[in-house]
C-alpha cells in the first residue's frame, strides 16, 4: 500500500486516539472542573441571591372552557411582562426606575389555566414584598379594566343596533296608521307585510335592550373572581443549599469546558499517543515500554521494570565491540537511568563506557563508583572490544551532526504524546540522512488501555532492519589462475541427411578436399576450463583433437557436350520431364 493509499484509508478523526488523548489530559479537565466548583462556591458566598417574594393570582377568564390548552394563561403572562403593567406598578411604588429595567426583576409563570405565580426580587425583603403587591394590584386592575372596557364597547354596539332598529320602526308605524285610515280601501297584503316587519323590528329592539343591559352591568364574575389568592411572601433561602447548587453548576460547566478544550487541543496539536502511530511515524518498531516514573512511592517497582527493559535492549544489541546510542525525546531521566542499567548489564561481559551528551542529566552521579567510565563526546574512540553507549537527545535544537559520534546504531526513548507528528518525521529523516539505523523505540508513559501493535510487519523485524544498514566487509576471494588462450576451432554444423535427387544430365564437379592437417603426427591441444561446484576452484583439462579423416572423392566424369534439339536423331520425341522438387529436396539444394 502506497503512502497516498494509506492517507486515504486513515479516518479524518480517529476516535480511539481522541479518547486516549482526552484521558491523558485528565489533569486539564479535572483542574477546570475544580475551578468551576470553587467559582460556584465563591459566587454563592460573595454574591448571595437577593430576597425573593412570591405571590399567586387567580385569574377568571370570561371565555374559559375545559378544552383550553393554556393559551389564555400565556396571554396573561405576556401582558404581565409589558411596560404598561411595570409602569403602573412603579407609579404605585413611587419609584423612578425605568420600566425596562424593572421587567428584569420579576417573572410570571402559569401554574394552571387560572392560577398565575409572580416572583419578584428586591434589595430587601420589604422591597420585594412591596414590589410583589404593586405588580399584582397593577395586573388585576389592568385585567378588570380591560374586561370592563370590552363590556362597555359591546354595550355601545348593542345600543347602536337598537337605535338603528328603532329608526327603521318609526316609518313602518306611520305606514300602518295611514293604511288603516283607508278603511275598506286598505290593501290587506300590504298591511300583512307591514305588521310582520313591525313585529320583527320590535323583537330585535327588545333583544338589543336586554343584551345592552347585561353588557352595561359588565362581568361581575370576572371582577369579583380575579384576585390575589396567595399574598406576597418571602421565599426561604438556605446558604448551604445555595452553595451546593451554585457549586454543582460550576462543576458541571467546568468539566464540560475542560473536556471540550482537551478534545480540541488533541486534534489541533496532532501528538501521537498510540504505539502504532509512533512506530509508523518513526519507521521503527516499539520493542519495549515503561510506565511513567513515580514521584514518591513504588520506586523499587519502577527500577525493576527498567532493569528488565535494559536486559531486553542488551539482547537486541548483540554486536561486540560496537557503539550504540540512546536518544531522548521527552523522557530525560528515564533515558539516563536506562543507559546506566544497560552499561551495568554489559559490564560483566567486557569494558563499557558511557558518553554523556544528555543535557540536564548527570550520569556520573547515577553511575557512581565502578568499572563503568563516563566520557564526554569526542573522547578516545572505541578500541578493541570495548562497548560504548552514547546518551543524547533529539529534542528541538539538537545538533544533528553530533549524533554520529554517539553510536553507530540508536535506540529512541520517546514519551507518548510529547512530540507532534512533524517532529517525529524530522527525527526519522535526520537519522536516515546520517545513516544511523534505529534498532527500536522504547515508549515511556504509554496509555494503559492502549492495545495497538507497535510492530512494523511490512519488512524485517526492527532489530534486524537496524543491522541491515551496517553492510559487513566482503570476504577475500582467491585469485583465479591464468589460463592460456586456446585456439579457436569452428564448430561443425550438423547437416541433415539429404535425400537422393534425380540424376542430372550435367553433374556438378565434386569439391576438392582441403587438408586441414597435412601432418598426421601433429596433435592440437585444446584447453577447457572446468569449475566444480564443490570447491569453486577452476581446473584446466587437456583434450586431444584428432585430425579429421580424409574423405574419398568420387571420380569425375567428362562433361557431356550440349546438343540442340534439332541435332538429336529423335527430335520429335517429347522433352524428358523431371519429378517435382519436394520441400526436403529444396532445403538440401
Amino acid at each position: 500500500m502506497t503512502s497516498a493509499e494509506k492517507a486515504k484509508s486513515e479516518p479524518l478523526i480517529d476516535l480511539q486516539r481522541l479518547v486516549v488523548s482526552v484521558r491523558r489530559r485528565r489533569r486539564l479537565w479535572v483542574a477546570t472542573a475544580l475551578l468551576g466548583l470553587i467559582a460556584g462556591g465563591l459566587v454563592a458566598m460573595l454574591l448571595p441571591s437577593p430576597p425573593t417574594a412570591v405571590a399567586q393570582i387567580l385569574v377568571i377568564h370570561p371565555d374559559d372552557s375545559p378544552t383550553d390548552s393554556g393559551t389564555l394563561m400565556r396571554t396573561d403572562v405576556a401582558v404581565l411582562k409589558t411596560t404598561k403593567t411595570a409602569g403602573e406598578a412603579l407609579k404605585k411604588l413611587n419609584s423612578t426606575q425605568a420600566p425596562e429595567e424593572f421587567l428584569k426583576d420579576y417573572e410570571g409563570l402559569g401554574l394552571t389555566n387560572n392560577v398565575l405565580q409572580l416572583t419578584v426580587k428586591g434589595k430587601t425583603k420589604d422591597e420585594a414584598l412591596a414590589r410583589a403587591q404593586a405588580i399584582s394590584d397593577a395586573f388585576i386592575t389592568e385585567y378588570i379594566g380591560r374586561n370592563q372596557a370590552a363590556a362597555a364597547a359591546q354595550q355601545k354596539a348593542l345600543l347602536d343596533q337598537r337605535n338603528q332598529a328603532q329608526n327603521e320602526l318609526t316609518p313602518i308605524e306611520a305606514s300602518i296608521v295611514s293604511e288603516e285610515a283607508k278603511g275598506r280601501n286598505a290593501n290587506p297584503a300590504q298591511l300583512e307585510r307591514l305588521y310582520s316587519r313591525r313585529a320583527e323590528l320590535t323583537s330585535k329592539i327588545s333583544d338589543y335592550d336586554g343584551r345592552a343591559q347585561e353588557a352595561g352591568i359588565g362581568t361581575p364574575k370576572v371582577a369579583a373572581g380575579t384576585q390575589i389568592v396567595d399574598a406576597p411572601r418571602i421565599l426561604p433561602s438556605s446558604l448551604l443549599k445555595t452553595l451546593a447548587t451554585d457549586a454543582g453548576i460550576g462543576l458541571a460547566l467546568g468539566l464540560l469546558a475542560g473536556l471540550g478544550l482537551a478534545a480540541i487541543t488533541s486534534v489541533v496539536k496532532d501528538r501521537p499517543v498510540l504505539r502504532r502511530e509512533i512506530s509508523r511515524h518513526l519507521g521503527a518498531s516499539v520493542i519495549a515500554q515503561l510506565p511513567k516514573p513515580p514521584r514518591f512511592l513504588r520506586r523499587s517497582r519502577a527500577a525493576t521494570r527498567r532493569q528488565r527493559v535494559a536486559t531486553t535492549l542488551v539482547r537486541a544489541v548483540r554486536r561486540e565491540g560496537g557503539s550504540v546510542s540512546l536518544l531522548d525525546l521527552g523522557a530525560r531521566q528515564v533515558t539516563a537511568a536506562l543507559a546506566v542499567d544497560m552499561a551495568r548489564e554489559l559490564a560483566g561481559k567486557g569494558p563499557v563506557s558511557l558518553v554523556d551528551d544528555l543535557p540536564k542529566a548527570n550520569l556520573r552521579e547515577l553511575v557512581g563508583e565502578g568499572p563503568i567510565q563516563v566520557l564526554d563526546r569526542g573522547d578516545t574512540p572505541v578500541t578493541g572490544k570495548e562497548r560504548r553507549i552514547g546518551v543524547g537527545s533529539v529534542e528541538p535544537g539538537t545538533a544533528w551532526t553530533d549524533l554520529e559520534f554517539l553510536g553507530e546504531e540508536t535506540i529512541l526513548v520517546v514519551r507518548a504524546g510529547h512530540a507532534n507528528t512533524e517532529w517525529l518525521h524530522t527525527v526519522a529523516r535526520q537519522l536516515a540522512d546520517r545513516r544511523i539505523p534505529i534498532i527500536g523505540v522504547v515508549v515511556v508513559d504509554p496509555d494503559p488501555r492502549d492495545h495497538t501493535d507497535g510492530t512494523l510487519w511490512d519488512g524485517l523485524h526492527t532489530a534486524l532492519r537496524g543491522r541491515a544498514g551496517a553492510v559487513p566487509e566482503p570476504l577475500p576471494v582467491p585469485a583465479r589462475p591464468v589460463v592460456p588462450a586456446r585456439p579457436v576451432v569452428p564448430e561443425r554444423k550438423v547437416v541433415p541427411e539429404r535425400k537422393a535427387l534425380p540424376e542430372r544430365r550435367t553433374p556438378r564437379p565434386a569439391p576438392k578436399p582441403v587438408e586441414m592437417f597435412p601432418d598426421e603426427d601433429v596433435r592440437v591441444r585444446r584447453l577447457s576450463t572446468v569449475a566444480p561446484v564443490e570447491t569453486g576452484v577452476e581446473r584446466t583439462v587437456e583434450r586431444v583433437l584428432e585430425p579429421p579423416r580424409e574423405k574419398k572423392s568420387a571420380r569425375r566424369r567428362p562433361p557431356t557436350p550440349y546438343k540442340r534439339p534439332e541435332d538429336h536423331d529423335n527430335a520429335d520425341q517429347p522433352t524428358k520431364r523431371f519429378s517435382p522438387v519436394s520441400p526436403d529436396n529444396a532445403e538440401a539444394l
